[in-house]
């Protein structure tokens, strides 16, 4: 029996996942011109499907990429597409790219953007809940935010990927990513937590370059609402190194303990009790239909 392909949408269109294509003159293949949202979706919830949506406009905002369609039918995009799939567990991508062009890099040569959305499956930490994950400090620093901050979710993550290479040729899980004054910035596609010794929740701000988390907003409240307190503040790698625990969080990671970094055990090597209790909290909140918009809405 065949497996029916997922479908892709292009451009107000559904495509076999095998026949879904973009331009080679797009210039978000050429140049990375574009910008991008993770989602996922939880038992038939979307979960923050408004808040990335909004994200995403804010992206495009700042390298002034008009999108040809409004928030609420983006939305309806995504909803579609996961219908399309009988999906209801899905790790969705939506993408915007400056669209087809010349060979140059002028953006006022692409005239209408591209607009794709994939919904498929993805589990960025599986297998990882239980034991945790390892990381280790790159000697990649993370651009600054007077460069291409990483405040935009666009699609040239070339800094992020020289940073993986990194991890993987450690052997370690994740590489974590300092700003250029030398403080703990972000993980290569995650936000980074650590907790000291009095169970305070200590975050770098986004002023160093990070991306504003929509998943290390809902840890920050759910943390809040456990009776931690949340600082966001400069972290330094002696502090890293030292902490008690340490997470990170993103749509596609969740929230992922780290147990070592750069051959330091935290916590002894396993996820801590305050990570633990973080992780079972979003667990319940991912599914609450308060907290998303349902795909039969």
């Amino acid at each position: 029996m065949k497996i029916k392909e997922l479908a892709v949408y292009v451009d107000g269109k559904f495509y076999p996942k095998s026949q879904a294509k973009i331009s080679v003159f797009d210039h978000g293949l050429l140049y990375g011109d574009g910008v991008f949202e993770g989602i996922r979706a939880y038992d038939g919830l979307v979960f923050k499907l408004i808040e990335h949506v909004e994200r995403l406009y804010r992206s495009a905002k700042m390298i002034m990429l008009t999108i040809p369609i409004e928030e609420d039918k983006m939305e309806q995009i995504v909803l579609q597409t996961l219908r399309k799939n009988n999906l209801r567990e899905s790790y969705i991508r939506l993408i915007v790219t400056r669209g087809v062009g010349d060979l140059g890099l002028n953006p006022k040569k692409c005239p209408k953007p591209t607009i794709i959305c994939i919904t498929d499956t993805l589990s960025l930490m599986e297998g990882k809940e239980e034991n945790g994950i390892t990381a280790m400090i790159s000697w990649v620093r993370r651009n600054p935010v007077d460069a291409t901050s990483h405040e935009i979710k666009s699609l040239n993550y070339l800094n992020s990927i020289l940073a993986k290479i990194e991890a993987n040729i450690a052997g370690s899980d994740e590489a974590i990513c300092l700003d250029k004054s030398g403080f703990v910035c972000e993980g290569v596609g995650e936000n980074i937590f650590i907790i000291n010794g009095d169970l305070e929740l200590v975050t770098p701000p986004t002023c160093t370059g990070a991306l504003e988390g929509i998943t290390a907003k809902a840890a920050r409240e759910i943390a809040k609402k456990l009776g931690h307190k949340v600082t966001v503040r400069n972290i330094t790698p002696f502090e890293l190194f030292t902490a008690k625990e340490i997470f990170l969080t993103g749509t596609a990671a969740e929230i992922a303990p780290v147990v070592k970094i750069n051959g330091r055990l935290i916590f002894g090597g396993r996820p801590g009790p305050v990570t633990k209790n973080l992780m079972k909290e979003f667990k319940k909140l991912v599914r609450d239909p308060r907290e998303g918009i349902s795909i039969y809405k």
